[in-house]
């Protein structure tokens, strides 16, 4: 009865699904193959079980011995109101080998159906999955390109270590480059740094909260001013200094305020005590931001 070719049952009483190996090439003998076939077969019609392929059955290719022997099977069954799902778990060992690459199956496994309504019996098709078995070692000369399977990818080295280790370099040589901008950037051909205000401001910031820290603070304000305007700026040449550095005009009433209390610290009789708050070092740190801000090209509105 093994031989004997049944009809086919219409496909749609039958729902197939097959989970193959990954690959079709670079086999060898003793390599398996796992495969996995869901069958669903819908009413009146049920799945003979002695129809399914059964360990150490010899499969045949083109009528001769294939070399690939089923050598491990398991089922699952899962029944459904109107249909029973067959799930076939199925393991193929390669026992050939050869010369060069050749080709081979895991055949079209046939199984019955039965109708238990007409009692009739039915077959259907289980697809086969082509690929091809490498020999263990290569005899001869041979060409790379024709032999190997289209579906074979490329062999790739992996360079995730590399790729690490550039990107820990690039992040150290970035944090390099930071603490030297830094360190040079109190001088002022870098652009817009380390100009005379960015570097008073870091002076003024360090001043003690004193009398005579804050004459310190409005001296070193003095020195900024004067090496900007290029000579020594008064209360009284402000407007002058504002038309060559017009950079400065939006302070133009702080710069008036900073003479103010520069007369204050330095000419009137312990004035630094009665100075109100345009003595203030916050006041005078801000100020000289603002002074930075002019020199660096930004609207001191704007800054933070």
């Amino acid at each position: 009865m093994a031989d004997v070719v049944l009809p086919s049952i219409n496909d749609k009483y039958i729902e197939i699904h097959e989970v193959n190996p990954t690959r079709d090439a670079g086999f060898v003998v003793g390599d398996v193959l796992e495969r996995t076939i869901t069958l669903t077969v819908k009413k009146p019609y049920e799945l003979v079980k002695e129809s399914i392929p059964i360990v150490g059955y010899e499969h045949r290719y083109q009528g001769q011995i294939s070399g690939i022997e089923l050598v491990k099977i398991s089922i699952e069954e899962k029944k459904n109101s109107d249909s029973v799902t067959h799930v076939l778990h199925l393991s193929y060992q390669v026992f050939t080998t050869g010369k060069l690459a050749k080709p081979a199956a895991l055949r079209a496994e046939i199984v019955k159906m039965r109708n238990t309504e007409k009692k009739e019996l039915l077959q259907y098709r289980i697809p086969s999955f082509a690929f091809r078995i490498s020999p263990l070692s290569v005899f001869g000369a041979i060409k790379l390109k024709e032999e190997l399977s289209p579906l074979t990818p490329p062999l790739l080295i992996d360079s995730s270590n590399q790729k690490l280790h550039v990107k820990v370099l690039s992040s150290l040589l970035g944090l390099s480059l930071l603490g030297l901008l830094y360190i040079f950037g109190m001088h002022a051909w870098l652009p817009r740094m380390g100009a005379p205000f960015a570097k008073a401001y870091r002076d003024i910031r360090k001043a003690p909260d004193t009398t005579e820290g804050l004459k310190q603070a409005v001296g070193r304000m003095h020195e900024a001013l004067n090496k900007t305007a290029g000579t020594t700026l008064f209360g009284n040449n402000i407007e002058s200094f504002l038309k060559t550095k017009p950079t400065f005009a939006p302070v133009k009433q702080d710069i008036e305020k900073f003479f103010s209390l520069s007369r204050q610290v330095f000419f009137e009789a312990d004035g630094s005590s009665n100075l109100g708050e345009n003595s203030s070092k916050a006041w005078l740190l801000k100020f000289c931001r603002h002074m930075r801000d002019c020199e660096r090209g930004l609207r001191p509105e704007t800054s933070r």
